[in-house]
């Protein structure tokens, strides 16, 4: 079994309390049902599958290793929705609110001194849940954003595990890159009364550093020789281990971190001094028998590395505060990470209270990641009743989280408010849903040059409201990296691939765009707006291919699409499009355009056909058009036209674009 929290390792000391427990509804006399820990209990995966279920208890047994004798025992909770109440032996060591972050027992003082022992969780999940720290969980009463909430998912969802640790021991260890990318800056944060020594050493070195603990802290600078900067083409992890030494005894405990640096100069992001384009896409981190629990750790590690085969280089994980294991797999599979907490549904000082009480859990538990380089908070307004403009409260509450944030990490860039109003914020980024290929163009060139500071954003089925990018005088429009950070649209699974096909493309047509991602992965429940299906297999695009939307080189075609499988409306057989390059390499590129045909709909055959004319293009900046000149194969009323860039014998970058010489009326025309 893997353990739980790999940046804060113990696993030299632990007990696994997952598995079976005894459950009970609060109306329930005795423990005669079983639930799986740790699966919400709305889930098949848990045994109970029980729905607007308030108030539950869990009951388990367990004993304490032999080898544990002299050390405090802790017992430790990932995260348990919503509110959680721990008795050991009927002794109450600990209450805890909050349905997304970790919590720890000292339950020392409650073991009998042999033999089984007892620990009881009473767990609280309330069905109205909007003032409320819930992200994605439906809520009753409803929050405005129904429709695209889920299945609640209630009570220990996230490993539970027993630690042993001596009286006086380490409590935190923030690892984070010097400025200068050559070493190692450690703060450990030391818990009880002795006195003590920390020596940490860089595992795989020599090198050991010893330094006091003064006040409870203890800090210190690991040089790096020789620095092998971690990055997605290379994601090299330092490992540190940290061993405090008291009269109580030694407590050890091992994190890692990875030498990289993410800063936003002017309107550009940057990793380790070189030009960054966010090529995201959005992970909600559900699954179909499980709900927000993976079934395994192979499926947190799966899902990354689908993102990855699709062409993403970011995951967005939404409202949510995923597994930490999500994180550690995305440190060693070199995935770039945007991790936020879960949204509230209503403004209260309550909700902004229990939104803002996941910030330093969040930082503290996570920070340490050199996958994460964008913090998120508030998104689309959430919580904030969809007001920003109009509330000087709310432009408040989004500023505070904002600096509450800054103030525990100032080495990522933050973002205040997702998609919607900024007020203060590291990255100006917007959202934007639009089922017409034609003014999706307008709308985001609108944006990007300048000519309008709003767009439209659809809360309902005739309630249309005009979003601005600034909520304040003090927010800027200008001067920060520009990202659309949700858009996708399409009822379809061949919609949905031909949207992002030509959506995307317009994102890659500008420079001043910084990245974007794409809404979404994966199914879930009744929202189909995936790349793949709930179970993550793929669905029928139509011959569109994720990878080649997303990679490092695309083609840019200067086509206004008309529908899908009539991209391009010709009165002959003889077409000419004009085709660009955009290319977020290191080095310029240059080639060949090949074309070639297949039916509409048809994949990328596996030759790129007759080679036509040369284009280059420089890093960052939209090449020049060059024509393409095609005729359709004789016979032939429509096709597909393939197009290739060859480029040193290689394919680096595909697109399409389907042919009709039927130049009549055709239903679903956006131009």
């Amino acid at each position: 079994m893997e353990y739980p929290r790999p940046h804060f390792d113990r696993s030299h000391s632990w007990s696994s309390l997952n598995g079976d427990w005894g459950f009970r509804a609060d109306t329930e006399q005795g423990y005669d049902r079983t639930i799986t820990v740790p699966f919400a209990w709305e889930t098949p995966a848990s045994g109970i599958e029980a729905h607007w279920l308030p108030v539950a208890w869990y009951r388990r047994t367990f004993t304490v290793p032999a080898g544990w004798r002299g050390q405090r025992v802790v017992i430790q909770f990932g995260a348990v929705h919503h509110e959680a109440t721990v008795w050991v032996n009927d002794v109450e060591v600990v209450s805890h609110r909050g349905g997304y972050t970790p919590f720890e027992a000292d339950i020392t003082d409650a073991l009998r001194s042999q033999g089984e022992q007892e620990v009881v969780v009473r767990v609280s999940a309330p069905l109205d849940k909007r003032e409320l720290a819930h992200g994605k969980q439906r809520s009753i009463p409803r929050d405005d954003f129904d429709g695209v909430c889920f299945t609640p998912s209630s009570g220990i969802w996230q490993s539970v595990w027993l630690e042993a640790r001596p009286a006086t021991y380490l409590a935190g260890l923030k690892l984070r890159p010097s400025d200068g990318l050559d070493a190692i800056e450690v703060e450990a944060r030391v818990g009880g009364t002795a006195e003590a020594t920390l020596v940490l050493s860089l595992r795989g070195t020599d090198l050991s550093v010893e330094v006091p603990v003064v006040n409870g802290l203890a800090e210190a600078v690991i040089p790096v020789a020789e620095p092998r900067l971690w990055s997605p083409e290379d994601p090299h992890l330092y490992h540190v281990d940290a061993t405090l030494a008291s009269a109580d005894g030694t407590d050890t405990v091992a994190a890692y971190t990875g030498l990289r640096r993410i800063e936003v100069i002017g309107e550009d992001l940057y990793l380790n001094g070189s030009r960054l384009f966010v090529r995201g896409v959005l992970d909600q981190g559900y699954w179909p028998l499980t709900g927000i629990t993976p079934p395994d750790d192979a499926a947190l590690r799966r899902d990354i590395e689908l993102a990855a085969k699709a062409g993403y280089n970011l995951v967005r994980k939404h409202l949510k505060l995923e597994d930490p294991r999500f994180v550690h797999h995305a440190d060693v599979l070199g995935m770039l990470v945007w991790a936020e907490p879960a949204a509230t549904g209503r403004f209260s000082a309550d909700s902004v209270a229990a939104f803002e009480e996941q910030i330093a859990p969040m930082v503290e538990r996570d920070g340490n990641s050199p996958a994460i380089v964008i913090w998120g908070l508030y998104n689309e307004e959430w919580g904030l009743d969809w007001d920003i403009p109009g509330d000087p409260a709310k432009q408040a509450a989004t500023a505070q989280a904002y600096d509450l944030l800054k103030a525990l990490d100032a080495s990522r860039p933050a973002v205040d408010n997702s998609g919607w109003t900024h007020v203060k914020t590291d990255l100006l980024d917007w959202h934007y849903y639009d089922e017409s290929a034609a003014s999706w163009g307008r709308t985001v060139a609108a944006l990007l040059n300048g000519e309008q500071d709003d767009f439209p954003v659809k809360l309902g089925p005739d309630f249309v409201v005009r979003k601005k990018l600034a909520g304040s005088p003090g927010q800027p429009l200008r001067g920060l990296p520009n990202l659309n950070s949700e858009y996708g649209t399409g009822f379809t699974s061949v919609e949905r691939g031909w949207q992002l096909r030509w959506q995307t493309q317009e994102l890659r047509r500008h420079d001043r765009v910084a990245g974007y991602v794409y809404t979404e992965l994966y199914d879930i429940e009744h929202e189909m707006a995936g790349l793949l299906d709930f179970e993550r297999r793929a669905k029928d695009l139509a011959g569109v291919d994720p990878a080649d939307v997303n990679a490092t080189t695309t083609l840019v075609l200067d086509v206004v699409p008309v529908a899908p499988g009539r991209d391009l409306l010709s009165e002959s057989r003889e077409v000419s499009v004009p085709v660009r390059v955009s290319h977020h390499g290191g080095a310029p590129v240059n080639g060949h355009l090949h074309t070639a045909w297949t039916p509409v709909f048809g994949a990328a055959p596996a030759s790129p056909g007759a080679r036509g004319p040369w284009i280059e293009a420089k890093p960052f900046l939209l090449s020049a058009a060059a024509e393409v000149r095609a005729e359709l194969p004789d016979g032939w009323t429509s096709g597909r036209l393939h197009l290739a860039l060859i480029s040193d014998g290689a394919v680096v970058a595909r697109s399409a674009v389907d042919v009709d010489t039927f130049t009549g009326f055709v239903i679903g025309d956006n131009r």
